[in-house]
């Protein structure tokens, strides 16, 4: 006689499909001409929720934005560009040697959390800074991401959400010259705050695009998305 022997069928661990991200490299642009298309993209994003993701990363010539906590952009005759905008948060400035990343996403399931969305910005920043030796970390109750023990702030971030589309998004300071802060308070915080990753390494600091190059590597890996 022949023993019946039970064989219990393989336990699968089921992942979920990485999401299509059409990377979008701008270079240096003027803000509004991004801006724009973020517009663009979001409406499209909206009308299509199947279209593939996007996340523009890119430099900006000097610029002030003030996001929906500022009120009306204060009226100085200076010659600088002021932009207000429908993020969150306050005041910031953009200038060359600052990687700023806008994506266009569109959120689903558990990903439809704004604090869920934000730590998930967040953590690409850090896991980005590690990997150039500088250890980062959130502050509670200060969004962005912060060195020295939650005493320099390093990256800011201010998104906006329509239907579950995400944009605008966050700024790392690489080696951009940080004196445009000190005519503001940026995100509603003393401008004496603000650090670069040249001021955290000095001559160790990487280029923009080592640094942009690595962020869209942590990115897909935290955001669950692949390029193509």
């Amino acid at each position: 006689m022949i023993e019946a022997v039970h064989i219990s069928p393989p336990t699968l661990t089921l992942t979920p499909p990485l999401r299509s991200l059409e990377l979008r490299d701008l270079g240096q642009r003027e803000y509004l001409e991004v801006y724009g298309l973020q517009k663009q993209l979001v409406e499209a994003k909206k009308a299509d929720p199947h279209l593939p993701d996007s996340l523009i990363v890119v430099e900006h010539p000097a610029v002030f934005t003030y996001g929906r906590k500022c009120g009306p952009v204060p009226a100085i005759d200076d010659g600088k560009q002021r932009v207000a905008i429908e993020r969150g948060g306050d005041v910031t400035y953009h200038n060359p040697g600052q990687l700023v990343a806008y994506p266009i996403l569109s959120l689903e399931g558990m990903e439809q959390s704004v604090p869920y969305y934000l730590r998930g910005l967040e953590e690409v920043l850090i896991r980005t800074l590690a990997d150039f030796g500088i250890e980062a970390e959130r502050k509670p109750g200060n969004t962005g991401v912060w060195v020295g023990g939650q005493t320099r702030k390093i990256a800011s971030l201010g998104v906006a959400i329509t239907r579950w589309v995400t944009y605008h998004g966050s700024a790392l300071n690489v080696d951009n010259d940080l004196s445009g802060f000190f005519e503001i308070n940026p995100c509603g915080l003393p401008s004496s705050v603000m650090t670069s990753m040249k001021k955290e390494l000095g001559d160790q600091c990487p280029s923009v695009a080592q640094v942009k190059d690595q962020y869209v590597t942590r990115f897909c890996q935290v955001l669950g998305r692949r390029i193509g």
